[in-house]
């Protein structure tokens, strides 16, 4: 079975059925999916501001992280969950967009950057934890996740032009 036959029995799914065809699936699917990315990145945001220097640097990093985890958490959840559904009812138009792919990688490396930032850069936070202009490592780990989850919402964006009509991306 190839990528491509998965992508077709995905849309073949009643799931997929259900948002391709009734009234409200669609439209709830990606209103939980666009709530998923307010508290998602909206809140990962200003954990990245933290990090950067930028702001609450009256705030230890480990204190606006702590404090706004629920929320990106649940975010994320719901936005994968929202996300993978919207993939189910249109994976083949999907799996030919540029546009997808590039959403995928920029996801892809947005978790790589939290892992290390996580098991590598903040096993040093108690010498940064409280400075209002955190290490290189620290700002360096905030801006990438900045632009990476831009690169994600604009792609994100950008499949919604181009996966229905016209050319498959870039």
């Amino acid at each position: 079975m190839t990528i491509l036959d998965a992508c077709e029995w995905l849309q073949s799914t009643a799931l997929a059925t259900w948002v391709q065809e009734s009234a409200y699936g669609f439209p709830i699917v990606v209103a939980v999916h666009l709530l998923g990315l307010i508290f998602s990145v909206g809140t990962l945001l200003w954990v990245d501001v933290r990090m950067l220097g930028l702001g609450l640097r009256e705030l230890r990093v480990s204190e606006v992280y702590r404090g706004l985890a629920p929320w990106f958490l649940v975010g994320f959840v719901a936005m994968l969950a929202s996300g993978a559904t919207l993939f189910t009812a249109y994976a083949t138009s999907a799996y030919s967009n540029a546009y997808f792919r590039i959403k995928l990688v920029a996801l892809l490396l947005a978790g790589a950057n939290a892992l290390v930032f996580h098991f590598i850069t903040q096993k040093q936070s108690a010498q940064w934890d409280d400075a209002p202009h955190p290490p290189l490592a620290v700002r360096t780990a905030g801006l990438a996740s900045v632009i990476l989850w831009a690169t994600v919402i604009l792609a994100g964006r950008m499949m919604s032009y181009t996966m229905f009509s016209g050319p498959s991306g870039p």
